[in-house]
């Protein structure tokens, strides 16, 4: 595939993520973030200003690794460059980033030494794989905290960040973005079973099982492939402005 052919299958696929994570409930204002490296230091994200509900593929800004925007119609958020490129630099595997502050999982954040326990099965498929950034450090808006923030991730695909919210990672957007949806959905059973609990002990899992169970997820991973495809049939159907270049 050409680097073309690359960067228009990107803005593609991020739109349709930004677009199915609102009406997920995932996004919060205007604020946020997805990215797609295309290539050594030039990357895709969504542009400042647009409700995620309303970007479409031609809103997607193609920028370099100094946040200089190479072909868009929208400036950059800087918060969005600062996090985005250097997750991005110092993680070769992160080549999709979703960043959100979608309600159940940042509200683990929120709690000191708050964790995703291994309890339910949407969990299991995280085991091993999760990152916690313990620190707030306020806005990320310059390289330092970027940095620091980036080096957090350690080789994980999920970052729970302190007082802020999440961050997955992963090497397509709809690998990351299954992901994403089912870490939410894990962080919500989870924020649901404690309440109902009423004081008991949620039920662990042991980690010899979990480990199974994120193997067996990872070994239908065109799960997360026929997903995407749907939600893009589905956006055809009632939002065909969504593909517009």
């Amino acid at each position: 595939m050409s680097s073309q052919d690359r960067i228009r299958q990107g803005r593609l696929d991020l739109a349709a993520a930004l677009r199915w994570a609102a009406r997920c409930g995932l996004n919060e204002g205007v604020c946020n973030h997805f990215s797609l490296e295309i290539d050594a230091g030039r990357y895709l994200i969504n542009p400042q200003g647009l409700h995620w509900s309303e970007v479409c593929a031609g809103d997607i800004l193609l920028i370099d690794g100094d946040g200089n925007v190479l072909d868009g119609r929208h400036p950059l958020e800087p918060t969005a460059f600062f996090i985005h490129s250097w997750i991005h630099r110092m993680n070769p595997h992160a080549k999709c980033i979703l960043h959100t502050h979608m309600p159940y999982a940042t509200a683990l954040t929120l709690v000191e030494g708050g964790r995703l326990l291994m309890a339910g099965q949407n969990a299991l498929r995280f085991h091993g794989r999760v990152a916690y950034d313990d620190r707030y450090e306020g806005l990320a808006l310059d390289d330092d905290e970027g940095r620091r923030i980036a080096s957090q991730l350690a080789g994980k695909t999920v970052m729970f960040m302190a007082s802020h919210g999440v961050t997955v990672v992963g090497p397509s957007v709809a690998w990351a973005f299954d992901d994403l949806y089912y870490l939410e959905r894990a962080c919500m059973h989870q924020v649901l079973a404690v309440q109902a609990a009423a004081g008991k002990p949620l039920r662990r899992i042991d980690d010899a099982l979990a480990a199974r169970v994120a193997e067996q997820v990872d070994g239908e991973r065109q799960q997360s492939d026929m997903l995407f495809a749907s939600i893009k049939r589905m956006l055809d159907k009632d939002s065909p402005g969504w593909s517009t270049f």
